[in-house]
């Protein structure tokens, strides 16, 4: 069975050996969180932290990056020169203590060469996130509840989620 189909969430056993997989992943790092939503230039591929961020309050927070880039879903289009976030917008959402990240887009980095150092630097700090999402553009409001679970599999990094959000009054 391929785990990363659809829209599915990565933990740090995906990229690193010794991280904790969906069996030692606890459920309130995937379920309930609350949800910030960063509406991003469509034409914009590299996203880093000048562009999009303003200092939001992010510590324990989903951060849902809608680029737009799920109106190309089910084309040849989706899977070249798709958006993703620098190594910088990745450490500043360590730094910001964010606890999950979503985007809209094919992958979190950019996939143009063999290195991965957005995967590498929030599985390290077992930031979570999801790829593949669809529909943020639905998502007005900063008061809203992030759901992306996963079953408990040992051994697996990586798996498809049903994605939702709760909005609050």
């Amino acid at each position: 069975m391929v785990s990363n189909t659809g829209t599915y969430i990565d933990v740090p056993f995906h990229r690193y050996v010794n991280g904790k997989a969906l069996s030692e992943t606890s459920i309130d790092k995937m379920a309930g969180l609350e949800g910030i939503i960063v509406h991003i230039d469509e034409n914009k591929k590299e996203i880093d932290e000048d562009d999009v961020f303003d200092d939001l309050a992010m510590e324990g927070k989903t951060v849902l990056i809608h680029t737009g880039w799920d109106q190309y879903w089910n084309t040849d289009q989706y899977f070249e020169n798709h958006p993703y976030l620098t190594e910088k917008v990745a450490q500043y959402l360590v730094d910001k203590r964010a606890s999950l990240v979503g985007i809209d887009s094919v992958n979190i980095d950019d996939t143009s060469g063999k290195g991965r150092p957005v995967y590498t630097t929030l599985l390290g700090r077992e930031i979570l996130f999801v790829e593949h999402l669809c529909n943020l553009k639905e998502i007005s409001t900063e008061n809203f509840l992030f759901y992306a679970v996963a079953p408990k599999i040992k051994d697996f990094g990586t798996f498809l989620v049903r994605t939702f959000v709760e909005v609050s009054n």
